[in-house]
């Protein structure tokens, strides 16, 4: 495997790719710098709410499977990477007119975050716009650097690329968006409604999860974001499925502490993206 690290991301290459997948984790870096900490209000666990925690750990695997992991390393209360750079708080930083309403913005999430889990503040005022333009250049714009020559390599050599685009839930968002009765997604898998990805692609990821047992849902309450949004050119042959998955089955959401069982967990995932990263029609050798 070939491993590569910038302040912003860490990019881990297979030694040999055997497949169209690329797996990207956006939200769970957790490098916090002192600078943030201390313009902060919150404390480090809370800051952390809003983290991915633990995802890049799950599909760590991915690599030695035969196909990349991108992760990043700023923590998404710093610099959100979903989001599109231009999606700017007013409220949050100086000198930035209201635009448009953008229900992201508005709540508080946009590329620079106003508030972590729970809409809990994270600052005291407001950034200089020179602060919020640098950590997106330093940032924001690295990352996706890095995710389109991903996706242009992989297009290039296979004729399509199939971004999984790995993410984390919080189990309450599921139990308030489960209606009563129903069964409770683990997984949810978003392609903006088909304009994402192909139906063949959705149909095979959402086959891999729930071969490993894990109750499956689509697109609701999370049907993507930026990411699927921006990359998602299934006419063109580029795929995005956000995957999103119950932190509850993996980790203690107050402690943002890994589970006793997360070895086991992580392992269930690592079936899954060997099952994903195996080209259709090829029997998986015996270990």
């Amino acid at each position: 495997m070939l491993r590569s690290e910038t302040e912003a991301y860490v990019l881990t290459r297979p030694a040999r790719r055997i497949s169209p997948l690329i797996f990207a984790s956006p939200h769970s870096g957790c490098d916090y710098a002192p600078d943030f900490l201390r313009q902060v209000v919150l404390d480090r666990r809370s800051m952390r709410s809003s983290e991915d925690a633990f995802v890049d750990r799950l599909f760590g695997m991915a690599p030695g499977l035969g196909a990349p992991l991108l992760a990043a390393r700023a923590p998404r209360a710093f610099v959100d990477l979903n989001r599109a750079a231009d999606e700017l708080d007013p409220a949050v930083i100086e000198g930035i007119a209201r635009a448009p309403h953008n229900p992201r913005v508005s709540s508080g999430l946009g590329v620079i975050p106003r508030v972590v889990a729970g809409g809990r503040a994270i600052y005291r005022g407001k950034l200089t716009l020179a602060e919020a333009e640098n950590r997106i250049r330093r940032f924001w714009h690295p990352y996706h650097r890095a995710l389109t020559a991903l996706v242009e390599e992989v297009r290039a050599s296979f004729g399509q690329a199939v971004l999984i685009d790995c993410h984390s839930m919080p189990h309450e968002a599921i139990e308030a968006h489960t209606r009563p009765g129903q069964p409770r997604p683990e997984v949810v898998l978003g392609d903006r409604y088909g304009a994402a990805a192909g139906r063949e692609v959705m149909d095979r990821v959402e086959a891999a999860f729930v071969g490993a047992g894990l109750r499956v849902g689509r697109n609701a309450p999370f049907a993507g974001a930026y990411v699927a949004q921006a990359y998602g050119r299934p006419s063109r042959g580029v795929h995005v499925v956000q995957v999103e998955i119950d932190r509850a089955l993996y980790m203690d959401e107050v402690r943002v502490e890994p589970l006793a069982g997360f070895e086991g967990f992580r392992e269930l995932i690592g079936g899954v993206v060997a099952e994903l990263v195996q080209p259709p029609g090829v029997a998986l050798a015996a270990e």
